[in-house]
């Protein structure tokens, strides 16, 4: 397939916390005409997620933690109840979510399965997110968790019926969560 974009010029922005360019690029439309545009693109790297589920006692474990960007748009505590995830780090993504699972939930999981993989915002941001599940044991818990070094992580245990009315009234709004939740409804894993 021959390219839609040609004459791509880069200006970086910001190199602070990951990277941040600007793109200036011709796109050919499908009339066959050609318009210049521009796109500002973060790339913070890869990442990926897990969702730890228990079915004999119906629960999952997800993390409570402040996230600035959702403080910032609404969120009036900042405070977000997500599935556990990490950038890749130049680990693959089943090395991520298991080094993850320790350090926020303190659970060393003997397997994990690997669902799919999705980019969560593709106007603007590179990451593509690999997303996993993994049955835990109340002995798999190797420590309390809470993340490492700067993270304030709360571990929370819950009823997956809960988790999944938490969605469907708005107190679980982190995306990847919301996507993890409902593959185990679809495919009726906690039954």
């Amino acid at each position: 397939m021959p390219s839609k974009i040609t004459n791509i010029r880069k200006q970086l922005l910001s190199n602070n916390w990951y990277v941040l360019n600007k793109y200036t690029f011709d796109l050919k439309r499908k009339d066959g005409g050609w318009v210049e545009q521009e796109r500002e693109v973060y790339d913070r790297g890869n990442g990926a997620t897990i969702l730890l589920y228990n079915r004999a006692m119906g629960t999952v474990v997800l993390t409570h933690q402040f996230r600035m960007p959702t403080y910032l748009n609404g969120n009036a505590n900042g405070m977000l109840l997500e599935a556990c995830a990490g950038l890749l780090d130049n680990d693959s993504p089943e090395q991520c979510v298991r080094r993850e699972a320790v350090e926020e939930t303190g659970f060393q999981v003997s397997q994990v399965k690997k669902v799919f993989e999705a980019y969560m915002s593709p106007g603007g941001v590179t990451e593509l997110i690999h997303f996993f599940i993994a049955e835990y044991q109340s002995n798999e818990r190797q420590t309390p968790g809470g993340g490492i070094e700067d993270e304030d992580i709360e571990v929370v245990e819950l009823p997956f019926s809960e988790a999944v009315a938490m969605v469907a009234d708005g107190r679980i709004k982190d995306g990847k969560t919301i996507m993890l939740l409902q593959y185990l409804q679809i495919h009726r894993v906690m039954e």
